[in-house]
Parts: C-alpha cells; structure tokens; sequence
C-alpha cells in the first residue's frame, strides 16, 4: 500500500476530486482518501510518481507519506 500525503483538501468535492484522479492511474485497485487527515491510502501495482501526478494535476499538493 501507498500512502499519500494531500494538502489542499478542504470539502468533501476536494475529496472525490482526488480519489477520481488517484483511481485513473494504471494498477490504482483500490483508493481511500481521508479528508481529515489530508492523506490518501492506495493499493496495487501504481508507480509513485503517477499516482503524485494525478493528484497535481486536479490541483492538490501530494507526496509520499509512510507505507
């Protein structure tokens, strides 16, 4: 499991916005994103890198967190 570091979450469309992007990433097999921690669990086979991709391109802040 990935997990994510998110800044920039504020509401609940914020949320959605990031698991969308998080999910479209090749490999993503499942994503929970928590809002009031501004982090984001992911799991399968996504490089790193994508998964940071996806989240900057929707707007938000991401880095690696603890795995």
């Amino acid at each position: 499991m990935i997990n994510l570091v998110i800044q920039g979450m504020t509401c609940e469309h914020c949320k959605g916005a990031v698991k969308t992007a998080l999910e479209s990433v090749t490999g993503v097999s499942l994503v929970n994103v928590h809002l009031e921690r501004g982090s984001a669990d992911v799991e399968g086979t996504a490089n790193l890198d994508a998964l940071i991709q996806a989240v900057q391109e929707e707007g938000y802040q991401a880095s690696s967190g603890s795995s």
